[in-house]
C-alpha cells in the first residue's frame, strides 16, 4: 500500500499562550495557517494538520476556506495536568471535532480524566515530549503511569534532544498499553513541534494508506514510521527569534492586532530598551537543553528498570495462566 507523509506537530497564530514574560502579552507562535498549509505542502507532505495548544481555531479557520479539503487533519494540543505532582503535560489529538473539544476543556485538571474521554470518544492521540515538563515533581514510575492510558508516544520530536526522543522511541516499543501481561508496543509518531514556518515538514510521520482516515487509522495499528531532524539549542533560539520578531512586527501593525495603542507604545519601548538583552534566547536555550540533557540521563536508568521489573511481572503472570 502506498504511504502518506505528515508533519504532526505545528503551530499557528492561533496557539496564544506564551509563558515566556506573559505581561507582554506575546503569541506563542505568528505563523498564518495558510501559509503552515502551504509551506508542509511545498516540503513534501501529504497531509497537513495544525496543533495550537488548546485551541482548533487555526484548523477551522482553514476549514472554513476550504471545507473539502481530503488532505486537512483538524488537530489539537491539549494541554493538561498531571494531578500527582502538579505536571504539565500535552495531548496531541487527531480528527477531533468542535464538540470533543468543548467536552475536554472542563477535564485539563487531571490528565487521566482527559485519556479517559479521548478513549471512549474513539479519536486518535498521543503523549507528545514525554519529559519535557518532567522534573522529579512525582516518582518517575507513577508519571509513567500515563502510558498505560494513551494510544502512541510522540518518538521524534523536532525541538527534543536525540537521546531524548531516542529514550521514549525505547519506551513505545517496549512498553504494554494493556499491561505487561499483555503487552504491545505504543504507536509512535514525529512531527516538528513548528512555532515558526522555517522548521515545518522538517520532522514527519509516515504510515501506509491513500486517504487520511486511511493513515490515522493506520498510525492506530502502530504502523506510522518517524523521520527527519530532531532538536537543539540553536533550534530551539531559531524558532524564539522568530517569534520575537513576529511580535515586534505585530506591535507596529503587521500581524494580529492583540494589543490596545498605550500597550503596543509601551510594549515597543520595552522591546527597544531590551535590544543588548537579545543573547538571553540563545542562554535560555542552551540552559534548557543541558537541563533536558540531565534529565534523560537521569531517567534512563530508571526507564530500563522499571521495564525490566513490567516484563517479569509479564512473564509470571504468563506461567502462572
Amino acid at each position: 500500500m502506498p504511504t502518506l507523509r505528515a508533519d504532526l506537530h505545528v503551530h499557528s497564530r492561533h496557539s496564544r499562550r506564551n509563558g515566556n514574560l506573559p505581561f507582554l502579552k506575546s503569541r506563542d507562535s505568528y505563523s498564518d495557517p495558510f501559509e503552515v498549509y502551504r509551506t508542509a505542502k511545498a516540503r513534501g507532505m501529504d497531509l497537513v494538520t495544525i496543533t495550537d495548544h488548546d485551541s482548533i481555531d487555526g484548523g477551522l479557520e482553514f476549514l472554513a476556506r476550504y471545507p473539502d479539503a481530503p488532505d486537512f487533519i483538524l488537530a489539537e494540543e491539549v494541554s493538561c495536568r498531571f494531578p500527582n505532582g502538579d505536571i504539565e503535560v500535552h495531548l496531541g489529538v487527531y480528527g477531533i471535532t468542535e464538540r470533543l473539544h468543548d467536552e475536554i476543556q472542563a477535564l485539563r485538571r487531571n490528565v487521566f480524566d482527559v485519556t479517559a474521554h479521548l478513549r471512549s470518544a474513539g479519536v486518535f492521540f498521543v503523549l507528545n515530549h514525554l519529559l519535557h515538563f518532567y522534573r522529579g515533581q512525582a516518582p518517575l514510575g507513577q508519571y509513567l503511569r500515563l502510558l498505560d492510558e494513551v494510544l502512541a508516544l510522540e518518538t521524534r520530536n523536532g525541538t527534543m534532544l536525540p537521546s531524548h526522543n531516542a529514550l521514549t522511541a525505547v519506551l513505545a516499543e517496549r512498553w504494554g498499553a494493556g499491561g505487561a501481561a499483555d503487552a504491545r508496543p505504543l504507536a509512535a509518531i514525529g512531527g516538528s513541534d513548528a512555532h515558526t514556518l522555517r522548521r515545518v515538514g522538517r520532522t514527519w510521520t509516515e504510515a501506509p494508506g491513500t486517504t487520511r482516515e486511511e493513515f490515522l487509522e493506520s498510525l492506530q495499528r502502530g504502523l506510522g514510521r518517524v523521520g527527519g531532524a530532531h532538536g537543539d539549542a540553536w533550534c530551539i533560539a531559531a524558532d524564539a527569534y522568530g517569534v520575537i520578531g513576529a511580535y515586534m512586527a505585530s506591535l507596529v501593525g503587521f500581524g494580529p492586532r492583540d494589543h490596545r495603542a498605550i500597550e503596543r507604545t509601551a510594549f515597543l519601548l520595552f522591546s527597544a530598551a531590551s535590544i543588548p538583552m537579545q543573547f538571553l534566547p540563545v542562554a535560555i536555550a542552551v540552559a534548557g537543553k543541558l537541563r533536558e540533557a540531565r534529565v534523560v540521563r537521569g531517567a534512563s536508568g530508571a526507564v530500563a528498570g522499571w521495564l525490566e521489573e513490567r516484563q517479569g511481572v509479564g512473564r509470571r503472570s504468563e506461567v502462572q495462566a
